[in-house]
């Protein structure tokens, strides 16, 4: 391994578990065109994952081997890097609040930002873009209450307000009465309705 290549290694080793490495942020160890070069040579030999263009994260060494970072941390991450908000789909939503018991095949998260394709070793994550309104509330019950009913459509609603509502907090109600204000009208007029009756 070159001096820049072990350079760039020893400053991925100090950071935390899935911090995305971009060249930009690694001009103080080289001039640009190397830092390329070794983080693509670090990318084939298995030092570091190449998990979207110019952005690389440090797999994991355990015991049992060398695995991809974690997803969530790695989407908190990629997140906070970009200034986008990213949160799981409405399936994984609805998962979540125990209205399916469907697993998704793919795993997939909606973003403000453009679409994108994720590769973690063999795992693909997509990143879908999506309005504004299924982005409300992000990290909140509230945010994954509306994804849910979002993923359920129109004619499910009803049924998803009924076993979704008893679990929610009085905080995650009055979050979710806020954000009736952005949601489309055949989801903002039954959460109206239930919340008025609850």
């Amino acid at each position: 391994m070159c001096g820049l290549s072990r350079r760039i290694m020893e400053h991925a080793e100090c950071l935390p578990e899935a911090t995305p490495l971009r060249p930009a942020a690694l001009l103080h160890l080289g001039k640009q065109a190397a830092v390329h070069k070794a983080l693509s040579r670090l990318a084939r030999s298995g030092h570091l994952m190449r998990i979207c263009k110019g952005v690389y994260v440090r797999p994991i060494e355990t015991r049992f081997g060398v695995r991809a970072p974690r997803v969530a941390k790695a989407i908190a991450a990629l997140s906070q890097m970009w200034g986008e908000t990213i949160v799981p789909c409405g399936g994984a939503a609805a998962n979540c609040l125990r209205l399916t018991t469907q697993n998704p095949v793919r795993t997939v998260y909606l973003t403000s930002g453009p679409n994108r394709r994720l590769h973690f070793g063999k795992s693909i994550v997509e990143l879908r873009h999506a309005p504004p309104w299924q982005l409300a509330a992000p990290r909140r019950r509230a945010g994954d209450v509306i994804r849910a009913l979002a993923w359920l459509g129109p004619e499910e609603v009803e049924d998803g307000l009924e076993v979704v509502l008893p679990m929610l907090s009085e905080a995650d109600r009055d979050e979710l009465a806020t954000a009736r204000t952005v949601m489309p009208i055949w989801m903002a007029e039954p959460v109206s309705t239930r919340l008025a009756h609850a």
